[in-house]
């Protein structure tokens, strides 16, 4: 092998983009980019990724099942050669096939392919428009899917997953009845990547549904040409793969070095991790119970430790008996990828500013221009919205209600911003953006409320969300983790009690002498929080109130600012109208300690940073379409990532949001939830439990929310009822054209037509969350299944999809129900004449989903048909029905 590095890597762009190369006889040989996504099982290639100037750099190297231990090695040395050439700043990743990262199936948007055979049966390169081609491939997965080269025979076909039968010219798509949606269209997209990039795009496509095959005959005499006659019953689903594993709450920390010739590896640490453990002159090795190994290289550690840290890491999974599998990163003292650093409780970037929000960062790094924080701008830039966590300057409308024997109970405005310990409160926030009302809910649960009250809090956030038609964003918000948008809306005025409640007309106990703490340096930062009346409880960096019976002590400790002092004189004018005796810190009187039970040792080191430093966020799948929940991380995301069909988790370390897809069951949205708070409770960096959760419905998205992604696109997403995304479309099309088209391609009735050629008439499909078989043009069909969201779509290539039941249009239910389900805004508080044509006024809740029905009545339809008529009334009555 050539050890001459330079020129191995001669042909190495410093542009942003994606090179891959393959091992052969031992020497780096470039794949061109149409062969990007083909991987030979008996290969080893080396894939380097960069994302764009001045960022780090990805080196991936794959390690194909059937490759050998000659070329696995070859592979390992040209990365680290890769590695120094570029600097050592990239982060080194080892890939195995068939549990690739999420990082590396993120690259292949259409899917990865593993191909029988490798360099040794005369692979070169992928030749466009080569037809000579009959395999057949085994499709899997949902976000990112892997097609396996298998025996051209009916015996490898099951009745869970999809089959590419590609003959060159003609490529036939078999999806199992037990396939859904989401893997229906990724293989589609799949067979359509094969056909542009391997084809030219002359190869025709047709799809087949396993459970329908006599609706595609020309289709199936093609395939029994190839396969032979079909004799049996095919096999049962495969089961998918375990759910991916999110985190791991075992993390421990390794020193790793030579002593002798020998690798020794000693344990230093357990989570939650610090990152003071880490020292520039050695490498460590951070290991995740086995679920991922990570190795830090230290920028003073000598060249043979840093060279030898990729090989130090596979011998270490070696000893620990850890699966081959395993998934390996390997990473340089400043260039730690995002994940590396969740894994510490704490985690600084050289250069990071400090303080409290008087600073922010641009961009998902921490390596760029500070820039001083400015509330006028949160409109115009997202990602400070984001980052600061405020939607806007706090000017909106603000409304509170006390969950009182169970119902909401309208708080006095003049109390606005205090807040009892023994309460739950609804705040809900209304603002303008782009000249439409917005609004958050927040769901504020005191420390010493009741299961009930928390519940109902719960119950009655749902029926004010209701209210607002789903459009509020909802916050759970603990006492005590308010986030600093709550505290901005109450202009420096939020007060937090430990017990007691605010009732009206109730007494509660005299405690005597109470002692607050307060923090913040602005109207948009400030709180007040009782704490308890100790001389233990004082800190020397803030400023406390004192409130006895006849005096408010207002005391200024030695390291707080004259920003604090001056929100602590406007929060003491806010809780007492006492006079106000100031007291400077080693200068009280002998009664303010007679008040606080005397004298004791309180904290009086130098200023903590209350701010936690930023880490850059992660996005989470959450689905059960597979029959299981599952988490799994999106790399690099961006908003087309975020699935309507799903329950998304955005982790930005301070804050969960939730992002509920239109589409996404109620099942999703459950487990989502339980998960959040199983994610907090698990995460090896010790996480607060009581971190902020957000709600977040599609079409809903505040700036807290978009500023993550870059060039978030507003108009994407729009809350209309029975809406179908152009990936849904672009299947429809494809099924639609495949079964029904006929083209002189020699496929028949069932082939692909190229863009732009004749096309029939196509027929009228009835689209549910995970069933695309065509229906008849009936608009009684019988399949049409409760709560899901349905309509009918007229498809022709030629134009954009019409509904054939526009929200405005005409619908004609029968008794029993159609299947036509309305956009409940259609329908809510609406005259007999602004309703729908053929609407009848007397029954509008026949022309809602299930879910619509249950998110207005609260209640089921079985059981609400079973109740009196009064009382059926009565709820439309509420739910603006009737």
């Amino acid at each position: 092998m050539n050890d001459d590095s330079p020129d191995a890597f001669r042909n190495v762009s410093r542009k942003p983009g994606m090179q891959i190369w393959t091992i052969n006889n031992m020497q780096l040989v470039p794949v061109p980019a149409q062969g990007f996504g083909n991987f030979f099982e008996g290969d080893c290639y080396i894939v380097l990724h960069k994302k764009g100037s001045g960022q780090s750099a990805d080196i991936h190297y794959w390690i194909g099942n059937s490759s050998s231990q000659d070329e696995q090695g070859a592979a390992a040395i040209y990365v680290t050669q890769l590695d120094e050439y570029l600097g050592g700043s990239p982060v080194q990743h080892r890939e195995v096939q068939g549990s690739e990262s999420p990082r590396f199936r993120s690259y292949f948007k259409n899917g990865l392919i593993y191909k029988k055979g490798g360099v040794a049966s005369g692979f070169r390169h992928v030749d466009t428009n080569a037809y000579n081609v009959l395999r057949l491939l085994h499709v899997k997965g949902r976000k990112h899917v892997a097609a396996t080269e298998v025996e051209v025979s009916w015996n490898s076909f099951n009745n869970g997953d999809i089959f590419l039968l590609d003959m060159g010219k003609a490529i036939v798509q078999w999806n199992g009845p037990q396939s859904n949606r989401r893997e229906k269209l990724k293989a589609v997209l799949l067979a359509q990547d094969i056909r542009d990039r391997e084809r030219g795009g002359r190869a025709q496509i047709g799809v087949v549904e396993g459970g329908n095959e006599e609706d595609s005959p020309e289709l199936m005499k093609v395939m029994m040409a190839v396969l032979g006659q079909r004799t049996g019953q095919l096999k049962d689903a495969i089961p998918d793969d375990k759910p991916d594993q999110v985190q791991n709450a075992s993390v421990r920390l390794y020193h790793v070095f030579e002593n002798s010739g020998n690798l020794v590896v000693q344990e230093v640490a357990t989570q939650p991790l610090t990152q003071d453990l880490l020292h520039s002159s050695d490498c460590y090795i951070v290991d995740q119970r086995g679920s991922s190994v990570m190795v830090w290289k230290g920028k003073q550690a000598s060249k043979e430790e840093r060279r030898e840290a990729l090989n130090r890491a596979v011998g270490y999974i070696k000893a620990k008996n850890y699966p081959s599998s395993t998934t390996v990163e390997v990473m340089t003292e400043g260039g730690e990828s995002a994940m590396f650093k969740h894994l510490f409780k704490s985690w600084r970037d050289k250069g990071q500013t400090q303080g409290l929000g008087s600073t922010y960062s641009l961009g998902k790094i921490a390596k760029v221009d500070q820039v001083k924080f400015d509330v006028m701008e949160l409109h115009a830039r997202p990602e400070l919205a984001a980052q600061q966590r405020m939607v806007d300057d706090a000017s909106g409308d603000v409304k509170v209600w006390r969950i009182e024997n169970l119902e909401l109970a309208e708080v006095n405005p003049s109390t606005y911003g205090q807040f009892y310990g023994g309460d739950c409160y609804l705040v809900l926030y209304t603002y303008q953006r782009s000249n439409q009302q917005q609004y958050i809910l927040y769901m504020w649960q005191g420390r010493h409320a009741t299961k009930d009250e928390i519940t109902a809090c719960a119950y009655q956030a749902v029926n004010v969300d209701n209210k607002y038609n789903g459009a509020p964003v909802q916050v759970r918000v603990v006492m005590g983790k308010e986030p600093r948008h709550f505290l901005a809306i109450f202009k420096g005025k939020l007060i937090i009690f430990e017990g007691g409640t605010g009732r009206p007309g109730v007494v509660n106990p005299d405690p005597g002498a109470r002692l607050f703490q307060v923090r913040g340096t602005d109207e948009l930062n400030t709180k007040a929080t009782e704490v308890l009346a100790r001389a233990s409880s004082l800190n020397t960096n803030d400023v406390f109130l004192l409130k006895t019976d006849k005096t408010c002590y207002l005391w200024y400790g030695k390291g707080c600012s004259g920003d604090e002092r001056v929100m602590g004189r406007a929060m003491s004018d806010v809780l007492s109208r006492q006079d106000k005796q100031v007291v400077m810190e080693d200068q009280e009187p002998a009664e303010f300690w007679v008040a606080l039970g005397g004298k004791a040792p309180y904290a009086s080191d130098k200023r903590l940073q209350r701010e936690e430093p930023p880490h850059s966020p992660r996005l989470f799948e959450c689905s059960n379409q597979t029959g299981q929940f599952r988490m799994t991380e999106v790399d690099d995301f961006a908003q087309s990532d975020l699935d309507e069909e799903d329950v998304m988790l955005l982790d930005t370390w301070e804050e969960i949001f939730f992002w509920v897809g239109n589409l996404a069951n109620q099942q999703e949205t459950k487990e989502a939830w339980n998960s959040a708070q199983e994610y907090l409770r698990t995460h090896p960096a010790g996480r607060d439990p009581d971190t902020p959760i957000i709600f977040v419905k599609q079409g809903y998205e505040p700036p807290t929310f978009t500023g993550w992604f870059n060039a978030w696109d507003p108009h994407k997403f729009s809350y209309k009822k029975n809406m179908i995304s152009q990936a849904h479309l672009s299947y429809l099309q494809d099924v639609n054209n495949a079964n029904l088209n006929k083209s002189p391609g020699g496929m028949g009735g069932g082939s692909y037509r190229a863009p732009g050629g004749p096309v029939s008439s196509p027929p009228l499909y009835r689209v549910h969350g995970g069933d695309l078989s065509p229906r008849p043009s009936t608009p009684t069909s019988p399949s049409t299944q409760r709560g899901q969201p349905s309509v009918s779509v007229t498809l022709s290539p030629s134009s954009s999809f019409t509904p054939s039941s526009p929200a405005g249009g005409t619908v004609s239910p029968s008794a029993g129900g159609s299947g036509m389900y309305l956009d409940p805004q259609l329908l809510i508080n609406k005259s007999p004449s602004e309703l729908p044509q053929g609407v009848d006024p007397s029954q509008r809740e026949e022309y809602l989903s299930d879910a619509d029905f249950e998110n207005l009545l609260g209640t089921t339809r079985p059981d609400f048909q079973r109740l009196p008529k009064w009382r059926q009334n009565d709820l439309k009555k509420k739910a603006g029905l009737f």
